[in-house]
């Protein structure tokens, strides 16, 4: 079994850009550069035939590249805790049809995926459960202003994920030209 996402990657420039803010939260566990992308697809664990069959109808997606654009931050959690930083997305069209496409493609190929509201962002860290909700604010606060120059999309990648105790690794499989 694989566990599989669709993403796009994040370039270098912007990743460095993004790792400077990366700092003075306690209890966050930051992501590194290599590892920032824009998920369109999370697939989950998926056998190897049918990782084969979903990696022949992504190929199927028609191209066209478009611009994506970084905007803001903000904390995915409830009202007790917080467990994610992230960069938010400028609303794209051309991502969410993208997004679409990538889901599509799982049906098609038989995966089967947990319901999810495609929200896209960037995850920056994930936070311990005592890292202290009045520090969470007071980060967002300081770099809510994140806009990043418009990234050119002109691929997306599937990629394998690995648990380990030092957080995930992430694999490129396949890439696909838009």
């Amino acid at each position: 079994m694989l566990r599989l996402f669709t993403a796009i990657p994040i370039p270098f420039d912007i990743a460095e850009t993004v790792a400077r803010r990366q700092t003075g939260l306690p209890g966050a566990k930051w992501r590194p550069a290599e590892a920032l992308h824009v998920t369109l697809a999370f697939y989950g664990a998926v056998e190897e035939r049918r990782a084969e069959d979903l990696a022949a109808e992504l190929a199927r997606i028609p191209g066209g590249g478009f611009d994506l654009t970084l905007k803001g931050v903000g904390a995915f959690g409830d009202a007790h805790r917080s467990h994610t930083l992230w960069a938010g997305v400028e609303p794209s069209e051309r991502l969410t049809v993208l997004a679409g496409r990538c889901k599509a493609a799982a049906e098609r190929a038989g995966v089967k995926m947990e319901p999810r509201l495609y929200r896209p962002h960037l995850t920056l860290a994930y936070l311990k459960t005592q890292t202290n909700p009045d520090r969470i604010g007071a980060w967002i606060t300081a770099h809510n202003l994140l806009r990043s120059p418009p990234v050119r999309v002109d691929r997306f990648g599937l990629y394998s994920s690995v648990l380990s105790e030092g957080g995930s690794h992430y694999e490129l499989e396949r890439e696909y030209l838009l």
